[in-house]
Protein backbone atom coordinates (compact mmCIF):
# COMPACT_ATOMS: atom_id res chain seq x y z
CA UNK A 1 0.00 0.00 0.00
CA UNK A 2 1.56 3.53 -1.30
CA UNK A 3 1.11 5.80 1.43
CA UNK A 4 0.71 9.23 1.08
CA UNK A 5 0.57 11.20 4.37
CA UNK A 6 0.04 9.37 7.92
CA UNK A 7 -2.73 10.34 9.94
CA UNK A 8 -2.68 11.22 13.22
CA UNK A 9 -6.05 12.22 14.82
CA UNK A 10 -5.19 13.71 19.02
CA UNK A 11 -7.99 14.18 21.78
CA UNK A 12 -7.25 17.55 22.93
CA UNK A 13 -8.65 20.03 26.12
CA UNK A 14 -8.74 23.48 24.18
CA UNK A 15 -8.60 23.19 20.41
CA UNK A 16 -7.70 26.94 20.62
CA UNK A 17 -4.93 26.19 22.88
CA UNK A 18 -3.58 23.33 20.87
CA UNK A 19 -3.89 24.76 17.78
CA UNK A 20 -1.60 28.01 18.54
CA UNK A 21 0.76 25.50 19.99
CA UNK A 22 0.87 23.40 16.37
CA UNK A 23 1.06 26.33 14.20
CA UNK A 24 3.90 27.51 15.90
CA UNK A 25 5.31 24.14 16.54
CA UNK A 26 4.79 23.30 12.61
CA UNK A 27 5.48 26.70 11.51
CA UNK A 28 1.72 26.46 9.66
CA UNK A 29 -1.45 27.47 9.72
CA UNK A 30 -4.06 24.95 10.82
CA UNK A 31 -5.86 24.19 7.51
CA UNK A 32 -9.50 23.62 9.00
CA UNK A 33 -10.63 24.78 11.96
CA UNK A 34 -14.45 24.52 13.08
CA UNK A 35 -15.36 24.62 16.85
CA UNK A 36 -14.18 21.81 18.89
CA UNK A 37 -11.95 20.41 15.61
CA UNK A 38 -9.25 21.62 13.56
CA UNK A 39 -6.78 19.57 11.36
CA UNK A 40 -3.10 20.28 9.93
CA UNK A 41 -2.93 19.15 6.43
CA UNK A 42 1.16 18.76 5.88
CA UNK A 43 3.09 18.22 3.20
CA UNK A 44 6.24 18.14 5.09
CA UNK A 45 6.09 16.31 7.23
CA UNK A 46 3.69 14.08 5.46
CA UNK A 47 0.79 14.31 8.08
CA UNK A 48 -2.83 14.90 8.35
CA UNK A 49 -2.89 15.76 11.93
CA UNK A 50 -6.35 16.10 13.55
CA UNK A 51 -7.18 17.90 16.66
CA UNK A 52 -10.49 16.93 18.52
CA UNK A 53 -11.63 18.83 21.70
CA UNK A 54 -13.18 16.43 24.40
CA UNK A 55 -12.01 15.36 27.88
CA UNK A 56 -8.64 13.86 27.70
CA UNK A 57 -6.77 11.28 29.71
CA UNK A 58 -3.63 10.78 30.78
CA UNK A 59 -1.46 8.03 30.68
CA UNK A 60 -2.77 4.93 27.88
CA UNK A 61 -0.60 3.46 24.93
CA UNK A 62 0.81 6.72 23.21
CA UNK A 63 4.51 7.45 24.38
CA UNK A 64 5.68 9.93 21.93
CA UNK A 65 5.27 11.60 18.71
CA UNK A 66 8.12 11.68 16.27
CA UNK A 67 9.38 13.45 12.87
CA UNK A 68 12.62 11.94 11.47
CA UNK A 69 14.32 14.71 9.20
CA UNK A 70 17.04 14.44 7.09
CA UNK A 71 19.76 16.13 8.19
CA UNK A 72 21.30 17.55 11.33
CA UNK A 73 20.69 21.00 9.75
CA UNK A 74 16.99 20.56 9.40
CA UNK A 75 17.09 19.72 13.23
CA UNK A 76 18.81 23.16 13.38
CA UNK A 77 16.42 24.90 12.05
CA UNK A 78 13.60 23.45 13.50
CA UNK A 79 15.26 23.83 16.83
CA UNK A 80 15.83 27.56 16.00
CA UNK A 81 11.96 27.56 14.94
CA UNK A 82 10.83 26.12 18.57
CA UNK A 83 13.11 28.17 20.51
CA UNK A 84 11.59 31.69 18.97
CA UNK A 85 7.93 29.94 19.94
CA UNK A 86 9.48 29.33 23.37
CA UNK A 87 8.39 25.62 23.10
CA UNK A 88 11.17 23.64 23.70
CA UNK A 89 10.60 21.11 26.32
CA UNK A 90 14.43 19.25 25.66
CA UNK A 91 17.26 19.66 23.86
CA UNK A 92 19.00 17.16 23.56
CA UNK A 93 22.13 17.22 20.62
CA UNK A 94 24.66 14.35 20.02
CA UNK A 95 22.77 11.91 22.16
CA UNK A 96 22.63 8.23 22.02
CA UNK A 97 19.28 7.06 22.13
CA UNK A 98 17.44 3.73 20.80
CA UNK A 99 20.64 1.87 19.83
CA UNK A 100 21.48 5.11 17.31
CA UNK A 101 23.31 8.56 17.71
CA UNK A 102 21.12 11.28 16.89
CA UNK A 103 20.06 15.11 17.09
CA UNK A 104 17.06 15.85 18.46
CA UNK A 105 14.67 18.70 20.37
CA UNK A 106 11.51 17.74 22.06
CA UNK A 107 8.39 19.76 22.52
CA UNK A 108 5.13 19.09 24.40
CA UNK A 109 2.26 20.16 23.34
CA UNK A 110 -0.85 21.72 25.58
CA UNK A 111 -2.32 18.25 26.60
CA UNK A 112 1.16 16.69 27.83
CA UNK A 113 1.48 14.43 24.47
CA UNK A 114 5.70 14.47 23.55
CA UNK A 115 6.85 15.22 19.85
CA UNK A 116 11.01 14.39 19.08
CA UNK A 117 12.31 15.91 15.75
CA UNK A 118 15.75 14.48 15.28
CA UNK A 119 18.16 13.38 12.37
CA UNK A 120 19.93 9.87 13.07
CA UNK A 121 23.36 10.84 12.48
CA UNK A 122 24.67 6.97 13.26
CA UNK A 123 22.72 3.38 13.01
CA UNK A 124 24.07 1.24 15.91
CA UNK A 125 24.88 -2.32 13.46
CA UNK A 126 25.67 -5.22 15.20
CA UNK A 127 25.98 -3.37 18.46
CA UNK A 128 28.44 -0.85 17.36
CA UNK A 129 28.57 2.34 16.08
CA UNK A 130 30.43 3.40 12.81
CA UNK A 131 31.88 6.01 14.60
CA UNK A 132 31.84 6.32 18.56
CA UNK A 133 29.49 9.22 19.89
CA UNK A 134 30.91 12.06 21.54
CA UNK A 135 30.46 10.71 24.61
CA UNK A 136 29.84 7.91 27.06
CA UNK A 137 26.06 7.35 26.96
CA UNK A 138 23.41 4.50 27.42
CA UNK A 139 21.90 3.02 24.62
CA UNK A 140 18.98 1.90 25.36
CA UNK A 141 15.37 3.63 24.57
CA UNK A 142 15.77 6.13 26.61
CA UNK A 143 12.74 8.83 25.60
CA UNK A 144 11.82 10.91 29.06
CA UNK A 145 8.44 8.51 29.45
CA UNK A 146 10.11 5.54 29.14
CA UNK A 147 12.67 6.99 32.37
CA UNK A 148 9.24 8.01 33.96
CA UNK A 149 9.80 11.65 33.36
CA UNK A 150 7.62 14.29 32.07
CA UNK A 151 9.20 16.37 29.29
CA UNK A 152 9.41 19.07 32.10
CA UNK A 153 10.76 16.90 34.67
CA UNK A 154 13.59 16.07 32.36
CA UNK A 155 14.65 19.63 31.46
CA UNK A 156 14.87 20.30 35.13
CA UNK A 157 16.37 17.14 35.88
CA UNK A 158 19.01 17.09 33.53
CA UNK A 159 17.31 14.67 30.54
CA UNK A 160 16.30 11.46 30.61
CA UNK A 161 19.89 9.96 30.62
CA UNK A 162 20.97 10.21 27.28
CA UNK A 163 22.56 13.64 27.17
Amino acid sequence: MPVAKTHVSLNVSDVTQSVAFYEAFFGEKAHKLRPGYANFDLESPALKLALNESAVSTGGALNHLGIVLDSAEAVNATRERLAAANLIALDEGDTVCCHARQDKVWAQDPDGNSWEVYVILDDMQDGAFEAPPSATQPVGCCTPKARGLSLSMAKTSGGCGCS
